[in-house]
């Protein structure tokens, strides 16, 4: 008898873990709309800051307010679509010395692991491939708000940051000690399929 109330609640709790992943609601990132961005910053030789984005990237994420360490994040990256806002500049990004695009077309970000800290707060760990290497990273993400949209949909919105070594990623060009890391700032929307 004891058995058998043990494995009813054993199935129980398997019933309800389950219930809570329903709740969880799928999201396409508004790339198209432009309403979400992948931007980055870098020193310039430890004088000023260099800011840059990428203009063509999609994805998916999942978000369950109750249960935010269920979340998901898929995100892809055409890496050609660097723009530092001068294109000699990007020219020379997209080479062998930087993202060297023609080998390696695209990034990506697949997260692993959720960590929510309250307060709409969590670390997002996953693994980022970028030029051919791939290795975990931890991005620090807030949750903006979410809501019904005038055409409607459902919205969510986060930000996010993390930051990595160039090297990490196999990036030969050197800069100089001030320009060794390379910050990665992430505000996306999702729509609610």
């Amino acid at each position: 008898m004891a058995l058998n109330k043990i494995q009813s609640l054993i199935a129980g709790a398997a019933l309800l873990a389950g219930a809570s992943f329903s709740n969880a609601a799928d999201y396409v990132i508004d790339s198209e709309g432009m309403h979400a961005f992948v931007q980055f910053k870098i020193s310039h030789l430890g004088y000023s800051w260099l800011y840059g984005r990428f203009n063509k990237f999609d994805g998916t994420f999942s978000y369950d307010a109750a249960h935010p360490e269920m979340s998901k994040v898929s995100v892809n990256i055409d890496t050609s679509s660097v723009d530092s806002n001068h294109a000699e500049r990007d020219k020379h990004i997209r080479t062998d010395d930087f993202l060297d695009v023609k080998k390696f077309p695209k990034a990506t970000f697949q997260s692993s692991r959720v960590v929510d800290k309250g307060n709409g707060e969590a670390t997002i760990y996953g693994a980022l491939t970028l030029r051919g290497v791939t290795k975990e990273l931890a991005i620090e993400a807030q949750h903006v708000g979410g809501g019904d949209d005038p055409w409607g949909g459902y919205r969510d919105g986060f930000v996010g940051k993390t930051r990595f070594k160039l090297k990490d990623f196999g990036i030969p060009k050197y800069l100089g000690p001030a320009s060794e890391e390379i910050e990665i700032i992430l505000s996306i929307e999702g729509v609610r399929k």
